[in-house]
Parts: C-alpha cells; sequence; structure tokens
C-alpha cells in the first residue's frame, strides 16, 4: 500500500466517518487508517459532526516501475 507525502484538509460534513471519507476520497475504505494516523485526537469519533477539519493523506501517484517485478525493473 503506497504511503503519503504529505496532507491536506477536509473539512467534514455530519454523518462522516473515517471509512467513508477514505472511499469518498481514494475509492479505497481502507486507507482509513493512515487518516487516523493524521489525526489522533479523533482516534475515538465513529460519527463525525459538520465542520470538523481533518488532515488527509495525499498519495504519491505510483509510477510505472510499481506494477513491474523488483528483478525487472531497470536499474
Amino acid at each position: 500500500m503506497p504511503r503519503y507525502s504529505s496532507f491536506e484538509y477536509y473539512m467534514t460534513t455530519q454523518s462522516d466517518t473515517f471509512d467513508l471519507i477514505a472511499y469518498d476520497l481514494y475509492g479505497d475504505e481502507y486507507r482509513a487508517s493512515d487518516i487516523v494516523d493524521l489525526n489522533p485526537e479523533h482516534c475515538g469519533t465513529l460519527v463525525f459532526e459538520a465542520g470538523i477539519e481533518l488532515k488527509v493523506p495525499v498519495y504519491d501517484a505510483p509510477s510505472a516501475s510499481d506494477n513491474v517485478a523488483p528483478w525487472r525493473r531497470p536499474a
């Protein structure tokens, strides 16, 4: 799973959850853990109220070599 290189801010809407935000932003609810990691003060929040500012990761775009086996990548 690619790690993020930086973050930006996201303003919650009523009834947002970490996995819903991850799915809406990245199409992958499993990236919710990265959002939780960036926002430890909200780790116990299950459902957000509107207007909470969260940090969300900005992921590096995968390069073409990421889809090639390591032993076949150019040196």
